[in-house]
């Protein structure tokens, strides 16, 4: 497990493969033109393969609006969202407990990105969570502040720095997203309601489907586009995710993802074990299991 040194965390989010993404990143074959993320969330694996410079160009999706825009405004305006985060930084001081249900009542009426920034530094394991209204309802952490504005402000110009003006960002339902990719195309699919962070948006769940989802990858296949896929995981003696179809015919390499932060919160230390499958197309441009997977590779 490792995160790409020197690679910046713009903000925080539940599920983020930031400590993985040097394997991930790894599995991106030479002369790849574009690194797609269809759920991008906190965009780590295109922040590490810039940082590593493994492609020119890079799509960040994610069918979350708020969270899209809160990227463009990373890639397209960063003094004002730094600003925006700063002032309500400074306004909690003395009230934290309170002000951000003032900042959350506001974002689910306008969906400001400085507020969804400030929002995702602030409540619990940073996680994206609506109601069955569409609002966002996640609780703060009363442990923390949130990131401070300066250090904030370093990692959110330093991600701008290094995408800006090679990225695009879409807010498209994954399958118009995947029909849109091609051999020279690198995917990177991390499902929000899979793996071992099962509580992410709820609006997700009607839009994924098992039997689709493995439909979507059968197509890929037959079309030669290379993708990795985080898709199950186990913590402690507890598993997640249903399995692929044999038929689609990947290889798997276990990760190990660190101490699960919901048993944390209980006081316990169950570690975590993400899976990660390779394409046939992806193994064929790399010419075999990368070296960093092939001790993690499962039977």
């Amino acid at each position: 497990m490792a995160a790409v040194a020197g690679a910046p965390q713009p903000f925080p989010y539940q599920g983020s493969k930031r400590l993985l993404a040097a394997e991930i990143v790894s599995c991106v074959p030479p002369g790849t033109r574009r690194i797609v993320e269809p759920f991008a969330g906190s965009g780590a694996v295109s922040i590490a393969a810039a940082k590593l410079d493994r492609a020119p160009e890079f799509l960040i999706n994610d069918l979350n609006h708020p969270l899209s825009a809160l990227w463009a405004a990373i890639l397209d305006d960063p003094v004002a969202l730094c600003d925006g985060y700063e002032s309500l930084w400074n306004a909690q001081q003395g009230r934290e407990r309170t002000f951000l249900g003032e900042v959350r009542s506001r974002f689910n009426r306008t969906h400001q990105p400085a507020d969804l920034l400030y929002l995702l530094a602030r409540c619990v394991k940073a996680a994206v969570r609506y109601n069955a209204r569409g609002e966002f309802n996640n609780s703060p952490d009363h442990r923390r502040q949130g990131k401070h504005p300066d250090k904030l402000r370093t990692n959110i110009r330093a991600t701008s720095n290094l995408l800006c003006g090679r990225t695009a960002v879409s807010s498209d339902d994954y399958l118009e997203v995947l029909k849109r990719c091609d051999s020279g195309d690198f995917v990177y699919l991390d499902p929000p309601y899979q793996g071992v962070s099962g509580n992410r948006d709820s609006r997700y769940m009607s839009q994924i489907a098992h039997d689709g989802f493995s439909r979507a990858l059968d197509e890929l296949n037959g079309r030669e586009v290379p993708y990795v896929l985080s898709y199950d995981g186990r913590t402690g003696g507890r598993s997640y995710g249903e399995l692929l179809p044999a038929g689609l015919d990947l290889t798997r390499a276990e990760l190990p993802a660190g101490r699960s932060s919901q048993s944390t919160l209980l006081g316990r230390s169950d570690l975590t074990v993400e899976s990660l499958y390779l394409s046939r197309a992806c193994l064929r441009k790399l010419g075999g299991i990368p070296s960093t997977l092939q001790q993690l590779t499962a039977s």
